[in-house]
């Protein structure tokens, strides 16, 4: 049944004091304004610290200090395998088995490394199609990618157009575009939420269709994992790469993460080998021929960073008492809520690029000012005075998202207020 919205505080403090999450926010650091929390929107590009990293931490730099060396093979949790200690719960995040993840370098690191053995171009087959507008990171990384190859990017990289209002792209789309390129595409490479306008998609769906052209199939999950319930072993995707720091809380820089569909966890595709990516069982042997670890520890390069790594163990341990499901369901009351307070209250000022329908979005709403790029700077400057932390994306969009780990009802209506006291001012 709809909730009955109301646009008031005392509603919005009803709700949030209903809210079986409401304690989670406690666990967390909120940027101070003035004398009071801010209203911050911004786990979308930056998520917040949980109160238990600097004790995390700081047990580590400990163990560092009173067993130096030994610490890969004593304390609580031993150096040596403290990637496994991730595992599991990210696994659970992303909907993978454990051994189909791994937690290690960065997006971009990973998504290269992932490239060397998902995209196999052939003169015939060289193509990667990617959505126009892509973050800057799987732009660059596929193009230099195909130039490697020795291809053109002018006729190699295909770009998928929108074809709907504010940005947003169609399953019709993607279809059409495989029919058309489908016999020359190597490589699938789409986003899981695409980063300006906010749009989910369907993972298997793509997946389904691009594997019918015979195509690899791989996604960047920025912008969805820890926001999405993901079910990445049932979408059938090749692989995946993702960042923590935005809704997994786990620092600026944090340590990224990658998905190896079980298919391939033996795979005698080429990689760029390591040494932490060598069987487990004979590493310290030091042997000359390099054996993966089965499944996704398999494209390991180097020993994990333990320091970058603990914040993100910290973090999954949130999301482990939480629930992504539970997550979830306050995240659709959350921006849902966000989102009838633009268009009831605010029209005349705000309009919402964000797909309406709440299955082709996560927490983000992304928003334009109407008036133009002048417009939308001067509010997105009222708000970052006033307390309210978003985000500005060029040209004119400002992004908003209610995160449900500590984002509360009375942090919307905040914003809405906000809003007001700008555009009576205008």
């Amino acid at each position: 049944m709809p909730i009955a919205y109301e646009a008031t505080l005392a509603w919005a403090q009803a709700q949030d004091a209903a809210d079986p999450l409401r304690g989670f926010r406690d666990e967390f650091l909120i940027p101070p304004h003035e004398d009071r929390d801010s209203h911050y929107f911004c786990g979308n590009s930056l998520g917040l610290q949980p109160r238990a990293v600097r004790p995390a931490l700081s047990a580590e730099l400990d163990y560092w200090g009173e067993l130096g060396v030994e610490g890969h093979f004593k304390g609580r949790l031993p150096w040596m395998d403290y990637h496994e200690f991730v595992r599991d719960d990210l696994a659970a995040v992303v909907g993978a088995q454990p051994h189909e993840v791994v937690a290690m370098n960065t997006l971009g690191v990973n998504l290269h490394l992932m490239m060397v053995s998902f995209y196999r171009p052939t003169p015939e087959r060289h193509a990667i199609l990617i959505e126009a507008g892509s973050f800057p990171t799987d732009r660059y990384a596929v193009e230099s990618q195909v130039r490697f190859h020795g291809f053109d990017p002018a006729t190699a990289l295909i770009e998928l157009e929108s074809d709907q209002p504010n940005g947003t792209i169609s399953m019709e789309a993607i279809e059409r575009a495989l029919a058309e390129h489908g016999s020359r595409i190597a490589l699938v490479m789409l986003p899981g939420i695409q980063y300006r306008t906010g749009q989910a998609f369907d993972l298997a769906a793509i997946t389904r269709l691009a594997n019918r052209h015979g195509c690899m199939v791989g996604f960047d999950l920025a912008h969805a994992v820890g926001n999405l319930p993901l079910q990445l072993h049932d979408s059938g995707a090749d692989f995946a790469i993702w960042c923590s720091y935005k809704y997994l809380n786990s620092g600026p820089g944090a340590v990224g993460g990658a998905f190896v569909h079980e298919r391939h966890a033996r795979t005698t595709l080429p990689r760029f080998a390591g040494w932490w990516g060598h069987d487990k069982t004979t590493r310290f042997q030091m042997g000359p021929q390099f054996v993966p670890t089965y499944g996704a520890d398999g494209w390991q390069l180097s020993n994990p960073p333990i320091l970058a790594l603990t914040p993100l163990r910290v973090s999954l341990e949130i999301f482990r008492r939480a629930g992504m499901q539970r997550l979830r369901d306050k995240s659709l009351q959350l921006t849902g809520y966000l989102e009838w307070l633009v268009h009831s209250q605010l029209n005349d000022v705000l309009e919402v690029v964000t797909p309406g329908d709440p299955e082709r979005r996560g927490a983000q709403l992304s928003i334009r000012v109407l008036g133009g790029r002048e417009h939308g700077r001067s509010l997105f400057e009222y708000l970052m005075e006033h307390g309210i932390i978003g985000d500005w994306r060029e040209p004119d969009v400002i992004r908003i998202s209610p995160t449900p780990l500590y984002n509360r009802f009375a942090d919307c209506v905040a914003f809405a207020e906000a809003v007001r006291g700008w555009a009576s001012r205008s």
